[in-house]
């Protein structure tokens, strides 16, 4: 999906179908800087002023209080109920609390699935204050959540004589500016406080066009893009990107992933006038920002919809990409495609990580393939070697698939690209039978096979490999962390005639997975997870990892099996299996990987170095975010928020739990 997980729902049929089946501190905060061009270095160790803590979303703190030698001494320092699961609302079974707090000026500012903003004590878990955006929850969203707010002055910035602003991005896409002193708008701020980013979008449907994730901040600039329900049809919302200044609102300047002008060379590469028609392409995920080179790198999607290109022949350069604009003017510095002509539903949902690599100021992108490139973070230029391999042509008519995708050489895929009959799992004898029939009758060349009529696996699946959980990274060891999927799918094109009698006979509400109408092509797609019966993925587990790469060589350091799924708990090996998980990680200066992330109510903490499990903290619900830290009252606190997933069928809550020893 453009915004991430629209194969979800076929997740929480699966797993219901299975219920019913079945160390030491480190080095001195000194040596922990990254070294020539690091985003980290105006940071106070003690805060995390956004969401991945830095601009560029290391997701690293320089702070060793706890570490692999006490652990074990971490137990429940305080926690607070946000209300949201009291809230009513349409889309309410859709809610999913994905926020990272962030910690600036002694406080603590989160967000909740409907926007609602939360200012707290970061010692007691006080609350301080609170701001509602008064979202129209009688309205449907294809996504509720928020995954935080951004504060201004940036990290880059001292706070000077500025009065400090939270800014949130909401669900039903407003830019609100609030003064983090008190919660209230701030009055010179656009109208009254906020911005209307529903403008010059080609607005499509309100319920369809969001923002998720929270704005970049980059000097004086507040950079922010977009959620957009896909699958819908060819004309959907346009992905714009946009830049506004962080005092008065105003636009500064606005990006279209889908080039318009056609002295721009990435506009030959979309056939005919498909660059006029076709939407999406949008950055759903976070964008970073370098204030040094004076950058934001922002990760794009696939143009729509996502399963049938034939309305928009071509590679689709921009789309599928990571973009490195000049943050004042929006100029396209450099680009790189992850994905030519993307029909995978294979956006760059994670965070585009910076970092120093082999003396370079690097960019990383995780994907949803579960291959990550890596990237000289001022040219885009590939540090580590990147191949362009033949892949599988398309046979449906009006298709033309890229007969080519990149390869990174190094890292290698942290996911299986190919899925044969003797890898089948089943947690029974049928579940093996079933699965081996289903994948003899679909199309299955490996990763790169298109959709096709007689049915396509799709492997990885949309949900990834990566997702928008994105990396962290360790600088001090040079390892980089990342958490992914392994749920294969099967995905169909149906013509447009045989679908619409689907839907009158009745048969389409018979199926287990999801249809998506595609309109204004000739066919509509259906997709679901790959799995037998019981409803246990067909794919061999883990279905959840945990993974450390070597930055200094390229190579896998070790890959451990990340979480349980609980319907499963019971059943022999289930510890091995994994668990399907979205979610970020944490690292610290102590040596240890702070991850929740999996349907289980578990924080966990692995060793960095070996990937042992060190520690595993209970939660009162799932935790689809990602934990951050910080201290306080002279004590390093670890705090996650804890509220669930919808989508996932996880546990639902509205907790923000902090550990302390």
């Amino acid at each position: 999906m453009k915004q991430k997980t629209r194969m979800i729902p076929m997740l929480i049929i699966a797993l219901s179908l299975i219920a019913a089946a079945t160390a030491r501190t480190t080095q001195p905060a000194a040596a922990q800087q990254s070294g020539k061009g690091s985003t980290r270095e105006h940071i106070p160790p003690s805060d995390w002023p956004a969401y991945g803590r830095d601009p560029g979303g290391s997701r690293y703190a320089p702070i060793a209080e706890i570490n692999r030698e006490n652990v074990n001494d971490l137990k429940v320092a305080w926690s607070y109920r946000t209300g949201a699961s009291e809230v009513k609302a349409a889309s309410a079974n859709n809610a999913a609390f994905e926020a990272t707090p962030i910690l600036v000026d002694g406080a603590l500012f989160l967000s909740t699935p409907y926007s609602r903003v939360i200012s707290l004590d970061p010692a007691t878990g006080g609350e301080r204050w609170t701001f509602d955006p008064q979202i129209n929850l009688e309205r449907r969203y294809s996504e509720m959540t928020s995954r935080g707010v951004s504060a201004w002055p940036g990290p880059d910035q001292p706070l000077s004589r500025e009065t400090r602003r939270i800014f949130v991005a909401t669900i039903d896409a407003r830019l609100i500016a609030l003064d983090a002193a008190s919660g209230k708008p701030v009055s010179g701020f656009g109208d009254n406080g906020e911005v209307d980013l529903t403008r010059d979008v080609r607005l499509v449907e309100r319920g369809n066009y969001q923002v998720t994730s929270p704005p970049a901040i980059i000097g004086d600039i507040v950079v922010v893009g977009s959620a957009i329900g896909d699958n819908r049809g060819v004309e959907l919302e346009r992905g714009v990107v946009r830049a506004f200044n962080a005092r008065t609102g105003k636009m500064i300047w606005s990006w279209d992933p889908i080039p318009n002008n056609p002295r721009d060379k990435a506009r030959r590469t979309w056939a005919g006038e498909s660059a006029e028609r076709t939407g999406a392409a949008n950055a759903w995920s976070i964008i970073s920002a370098d204030p040094a080179l004076g950058l934001v790198y922002v990760p794009t999607s696939s143009p729509s919809p996502d399963y049938y290109g034939g309305e928009r022949l071509g590679d689709n350069r921009y789309a599928n990409s990571v973009v490195a604009l000049r943050a004042a003017t929006g100029e396209v510095v450099w680009h790189f495609q992850v994905v030519h002509h993307d029909l995978w539903d294979y956006d760059v949902a994670s965070q585009p990580l910076l970092l120093d690599v082999k003396g370079k100021p690097a960019v990383a992108i995780g994907t949803k393939m579960g291959m990550i490139f890596v990237l000289d973070r001022r040219t885009g230029k590939p540090i580590f070697p990147v191949l362009e391999r033949r892949v599988p042509a398309s046979d449906v008519p009006g298709e033309k698939a890229a007969a080519t995708q990149p390869f990174p050489i190094l890292p290698r895929p942290l996911v299986p690209h190919t899925l044969k009959t003797d890898d089948i799992f089943g947690i029974s004898d049928e579940d093996r039978k079933s699965c081996r029939e289903q994948l003899a009758a679909l199309r299955n060349e490996g990763i790169y096979t298109p959709p096709s009529l007689k049915g396509t696996l799709a492997i990885p699946g949309n949900v990834g490999g990566l997702n928008w959980s994105g990396m962290s990274i360790d600088p001090v060891r040079g390892l980089l962390f990342a958490n992914t999927n392994h749920l294969p799918a099967v995905v169909r094109l149906i013509p447009r005639a045989e679908f619409e009698e689907m839907r009158r006979s009745g048969e389409a509400n018979r199926m287990r997975g999801e249809f998506a109408r595609q309109t204004g092509t000739p066919y509509a797609m259906y997709r679901e997870i790959l799995r037998g019966p019981s409803g246990a993925p067909c794919a061999p587990p883990p279905w959840g990892r945990l993974s450390a790469v070597d930055l200094k060589t390229g190579e896998l350091k070790w890959q451990v099996p990340l979480g349980r799924v609980p319907q499963l708990a019971l059943l022999p090996k289930s510890v091995e299996w994994g668990s399907p998980n979205l979610g970020g990680s944490l690292v610290t200066a102590g040596g240890l990987v702070f991850i929740a992330a999996s349907m289980d109510t578990k924080l966990k903490a692995f060793d960095a170095e070996t990937g042992s499990e060190v520690w595993t903290g209970d939660l009162p619900a799932s935790a689809q975010s990602a934990p951050m830290t910080y201290t306080a009252a002279g004590k390093q606190f670890v705090v996650v928020c804890a509220g669930g997933h919808g989508k996932l069928g996880s546990k639902m809550g509205d907790f923000v739990v902090a550990f302390s020893r």
